[in-house]
Order: C-alpha cells, then structure tokens, then sequence
C-alpha cells in the first residue's frame, strides 16, 4: 500500500500509535490532518484492537473530515453456496468474524462517508500464504475463499481513498478456490513440490470456521478503474 501510495506522489506519514487508545489516536490525527486515512489494524483474538481500534480510528478521521477506508474481511460471513453481497448481513461463527462485523457496525456510525472494504484471503509478495513455511499446516478441501493479489488489493484501496464510495465494498478476486487447491498453485508458483501440501477438511479438524465464503465482487468491478485478477490469472504459469 505505502510504496504504492509513494509511487502515485501520495506524502505517507509515518508514526506508532496504539489503536485502542482513543485519545492517543485523537491526538496523532489532530496533529497530522490527514487527507485520507487507510485502516488496516486487527488482531485476531483481541477484540479491543479489532473492533475497539477501529471505532477510535474513525472517530478520529471523521473528527479531522478525513477520508477513510476501513479494510474488512470475509470472516464476517459464516458460509453458504451462493455468493455473499454487500446487501447481507454478516452472519459471524467465531470471535475474530464477530470483531470484524462490530468494527464495521462502528464504522459505519461513527463515519457514514466511509468505504468498508471487504476482502478475501491475500495472495502475493509479503503474503504469509507465499512463505516456505505456508505448506506446514493442513488445507481444507471444504475451505472454499475468493483470494485477492495483494497488488491488485492496494490499488482498489487507494482509488477508494481518492474517491466518494460509501458503505460496504467487496473487493475479491473473481474465482473462488479452495484452501488446498490455493496452497498447490503457491507451492507449483515458487518451485514447491505440490505433492507435499497436506489436504483435510473443517469437518474432520473439529474446528469452527466458515467452509464456503465468495464475495460478490461484481459491484466493485463496475465502480473501478482497477481490475482485480483471479487466481487462475495470478498463477496462469502454475496451472
């Protein structure tokens, strides 16, 4: 996001500040004046920086009249078949959907003006899913995500920053893939033996997690100039 906001001639400001402190906050956006703010802050597990942190952060920006983008997921849906719009309501199954569907509640009342972008999982250089190390742990074949190139992502941010979107936006790659097809095309893209990725599924793991999550994302693509690729696309070479 930084070093394309950079390349566009954006000034990036740069400071450490705890979102869960409404008054610290206050004070850093008080000081900087922002023109537009990108929230991007979670913890899973921590409801205070997830859902609290955001409320703060768009207190703050509304306080300065700054234009923010708050950055959701799908974890705020708890799946189904069809595809999920902007119009349905998050159906959360676990504490960090909860957090995500309570800072969009917050956000939306506290800055109407808001974009409230929601994504899925996030492919690409610095994604955890691009590391060595992704392949360690098990992949659900019942796991199905509309994965998004972390490139295409912060463009689509970053129009939204210039422009007058409100409300709730999917902002996913247009193919959905499950978790263990995913993991097979990262590990064919970076010279990975493909035939030691682990399979399994939700319902064996015992875990409580959403299984089939596509986003809609056919409003953003007729809002933007940005086009946001699919994976059969990202990975053309792996396939």
């Amino acid at each position: 996001m930084c070093r394309r906001a950079g390349a566009l001639g954006w000034t990036l400001v740069g400071h450490r500040v705890d979102v869960r402190d409404r008054a610290a906050v206050g004070a850093l956006m008080a000081e900087v004046r922002p023109t537009a703010v990108i929230h991007t802050a979670y913890r899973v597990g921590d409801w205070a920086t997830t859902a609290g942190g955001a409320a703060n952060v768009a207190l703050a920006a509304a306080a300065q009249r700054a234009r923010l983008v708050h950055l959701s997921s799908d974890a705020v849906f708890a799946g189904r078949p069809e595809p999920y719009t902007e119009d349905d309501p998050p159906s959360p199954v676990h504490a960090y959907g909860a957090s995500k569907a309570a800072a969009e509640t917050a956000v939306a009342a506290v800055a109407p003006g808001a974009a409230i972008v929601r994504t899925s999982l996030i492919v690409g250089p610095g994604s955890p899913h691009e590391r060595p190390g992704a392949g360690a742990g098990v992949f659900f074949t019942d796991e199905i995500r509309c994965p998004v190139h972390v490139g295409d992502l912060a463009a689509a941010v970053l129009e939204l920053a210039v422009g007058d979107h409100a409300g709730v936006l999917h902002v996913a790659g247009p193919t959905a893939v499950d978790r263990y097809r995913l993991a097979v095309l990262v590990a064919r893209h970076h010279g990975r033996d493909a035939t030691r990725v682990p399979a399994g599924t939700i319902a064996a793991s015992g875990l409580v997690r959403p299984g089939e999550v596509r986003l809609d994302s056919s409003r953003a693509a007729g809002l933007l100039v940005v086009r946001v690729r699919g994976v059969d696309e990202i990975y053309a070479q792996s396939i």
